[in-house]
C-alpha cells in the first residue's frame, strides 16, 4: 500500500482546513517546495496535492507552488478545480504524474471517458461524500449522487484510481471512516485511495490489514496527521512496505 503525504494550497501555502471548511484553516508552512523536500528525504515516491483555491473557484491557482512541489523529484497527484481538457494537458505537460478529477466526473461522464481515453493511468477521480453522498466545489455544494454509485460509473468510465475522502473525518484526526471504506471497496475492483481521519501509525497498519483482504485499497492518504507530528512519515513509509516500523 503507498503512502500518500498530502500538501493543500492555499494563496501559495501549505495549509489543513477542517472538514474542508474554507474558514477553518492552519497554516504549516508558507513554503511548499520546502514541505516537499522534507517528504522526499522521508522516502515518499508520491505527494497528493490539493489546490483549495482552484476547488473553491474552479480554476487551478497556485501554479508557483506546484512548480516548487514539482523540483522535489517526486511523483505528484494534483487535484483542485480541474474541470476542462485544455487544464488537464497543461498539467500533465508540467509533469504531474495524476491528475484528479472531482466536480467535473460528478457532471460529465462522457468528459470522464474522453479524458481516460487519452491520458489512461494519469487520471484519477476524486470522489468525496458526506454522509456517503458526493459533495462538489470544494465541498460546499451536495448532490443527489452516492459515493458508491458514482464510484461504479466512473470504473465504468475505465477509470482505475479512485480517491475517495470522508469529509467528516478529514482534517479531524480521529481514524479512518472503515466502513464507508469497506464499502466502496466491495463495490468497485478500481484502486482506491483512502483519504480522511488518519491519525496514527495504528490507523495506517488498520489500513494495510484491510488491504490484506482488499488488495485493491492501494493507498492512504496523511496530511494533518504528519503536519501535528502524530505520525512519523518514514515510520508510515516503512510500515506501509513492510520493512518495519
Amino acid at each position: 500500500m503507498t503512502i500518500y503525504p498530502a500538501i493543500d494550497l492555499k494563496s501559495g501555502r501549505c495549509v489543513r482546513l477542517r472538514q474542508g471548511k474554507e474558514e477553518d484553516v492552519t497554516v504549516y508552512d508558507e513554503d511548499p517546495g520546502r514541505v516537499a523536500h522534507t517528504f522526499a528525504e522521508a522516502g515518499a515516491e508520491w505527494i497528493h496535492v490539493v489546490d483549495l483555491d482552484g476547488a473553491f473557484t474552479g480554476e487551478p491557482q497556485n501554479w508557483l507552488a506546484v512548480e516548487r512541489i514539482l523540483h522535489a523529484g517526486i511523483k505528484v497527484q494534483l487535484g483542485g478545480g480541474i474541470r476542462d481538457e485544455r487544464m488537464i494537458d497543461r498539467i500533465i505537460t508540467a509533469g504531474v504524474a495524476r491528475v484528479v478529477i472531482g466536480t467535473r466526473a460528478s457532471e460529465d461522464e462522457a468528459f470522464v471517458r474522453r479524458t481516460v481515453s487519452v491520458h489512461g493511468q494519469k487520471i484519477a477521480v476524486g470522489i468525496d461524500a458526506r454522509d456517503g453522498m458526493v459533495a462538489v466545489r470544494g465541498w460546499v455544494e451536495a448532490t443527489d449522487h452516492t459515493a458508491v454509485d458514482l464510484a461504479k460509473r466512473m470504473a465504468d468510465a475505465g477509470v482505475e484510481t479512485i480517491i475517495y475522502t470522508d469529509i467528516a473525518t478529514d482534517g479531524m484526526l480521529t481514524g479512518p471512516n472503515i466502513d464507508a471504506l469497506e464499502n466502496m471497496l466491495n463495490t468497485v475492483s478500481a484502486s482506491v485511495i483512502a483519504s480522511g481521519g488518519v491519525s496514527s501509525l495504528s490507523d495506517i497498519e488498520g489500513l494495510i490489514d484491510l488491504s490484506r483482504t482488499k488488495p485493491h485499497l492501494a493507498g492512504a492518504i496523511v496530511g494533518k496527521a504528519i503536519y501535528e507530528g502524530r505520525v512519523d512519515l518514514a515510520k508510515a513509509l516503512r510500515q506501509a512496505t513492510g520493512t518495519g516500523v
